[in-house]
């Protein structure tokens, strides 16, 4: 509990930032993202939201929740991380230049691959992401608690966390969940498996959500059907996020969430990580911040986060094209008021706390349970 206590602390520290503008706040006027030239009616005076935006994120990085890297390094046959690698999204120089200090790769398989092609395919993703990374040992570096992640922040790394991965990879069984627990995954999508589907979860699937709490693997609600979101909120005894869920009222996606579901996953702690994608949240840096705006007023600032899904195959809005793109974001934010704890809640702080919580609900767990031999044939027939 301590952990959790002392990271939930340093977020206040955000507001004795020493920055221009009026003392407590950042004061910059009207949306901007930091391309705009000054004005008639601005103050040339005033500060440059996008300077300050580079200021909070020097203190605060992103921590990103989705990236579908692991499938696109796939089909490369040479690529170059720390130098730079035009053929993809997301490499150091531009993680660096967006301040990103976190992010999430993603072992989700193409549509079809079910049973043992699924677990041999997310092993092989998993390993990529190990190979990778060993590889750039100057820019990134594995973390698997949020311990590890602020470690590899102050070493000046990039912190690689594994997950999500799809329900498909457990093939109905809680061993292969342990075994990639012990390999790292850190977060799975409860979405396409016959536990997990339309109906809700089944009597295995609240023991995979169990099981799920006591190793600190974070469930994924993204994707996942109403009657799944509404039972694993009351099952599961840590936060739940959502990868690449945003405002369902500004765009209706699929994957977006509704306002009820918002207001339920606000009261329940979770986390909506609101995706970079043209698709889910609009064509301009102007509409995520929207998303944004409205995930924070429905959730609150504790339950809003960020999710590029770059190099999954998405269009992205204009000036968000990449990995370098989160400074304009946070200067349009800016421009709308948000506060300096509030966008460190977003960036960084959030991520955080729904980790150090899975480690903490996991620790108390274990001293309660043990692994769960269940199987899918004795609980659902």
């Amino acid at each position: 509990m301590a952990d959790l206590q002392d990271e939930l602390h340093t977020t206040a520290e955000v507001g004795e930032l020493d920055l221009p503008g009026r003392p407590g706040e950042f004061a910059p006027h009207g949306p901007a993202t930091g391309a705009e030239d000054a004005g008639p009616g601005r103050d040339e005076h005033a500060p440059d939201p996008l300077a300050l935006a580079h200021v909070l994120l020097a203190a605060h990085p992103v921590a990103d929740g989705y990236s579908g890297l692991p499938w696109a390094l796939r089909h490369l046959s040479w690529y170059d991380l720390e130098v730079g690698e035009s053929a993809v999204d997301t490499d150091v120089p531009r993680l660096r230049e967006g301040h990103v200090g976190a992010l999430f790769w993603s072992l989700h398989l193409p549509e079809g691959l079910v049973g043992e092609r699924a677990v041999g395919a997310t092993l092989e993703q998993l390993d990529l992401v190990r190979n990778v990374v060993a590889a750039h040992p100057e820019g990134l570096r594995m973390a698997d608690s949020a311990a590890q992640v602020t470690d590899a922040r102050h070493c000046g790394r990039v912190a690689v966390l594994l997950g999500p991965a799809g329900a498909a990879a457990l093939d109905c069984s809680l061993g292969i969940l342990r075994s990639m627990h012990a390999l790292g995954l850190r977060v799975l999508t409860l979405s396409g498996a016959s536990w997990a589907g339309e109906n809700g979860l089944t009597r295995f699937g609240e023991e995979v959500v169990r099981e799920m709490n006591r190793l600190g693997v974070v469930a994924d609600l993204s994707g996942a059907s109403d009657a799944t979101f509404r039972r694993t909120l009351v099952i599961s005894k840590a936060p739940v996020v959502c990868t690449r869920s945003a405002a369902r009222a500004l765009r209706p996606h699929p994957a977006n969430l509704p306002d009820d579901a918002l207001v339920a996953l606000g009261a329940g702690e979770g986390l909506c990580l609101v995706p970079l994608t043209a698709e889910q949240t609009g064509p301009s840096v102007r509409d995520v911040a929207d998303h944004l705006d409205h995930v924070r007023e429905l959730a609150g600032p504790e339950c809003v986060g960020l999710s590029g899904t770059y190099d999954s195959g998405a269009a992205h809005p204009r000036d968000l094209s990449d990995a370098s793109g989160y400074p304009r974001l946070v200067a349009e934010l800016l421009g709308r008021g948000w506060s300096a704890a509030d966008l460190a809640l977003l960036t960084w702080g959030n991520v955080q706390r729904v980790l150090r919580s899975a480690d903490f609900t996991a620790r108390a767990a274990r001293l309660r349970r043990e692994p769960s031999m269940a199987r899918i044939a004795e609980l659902d027939g």
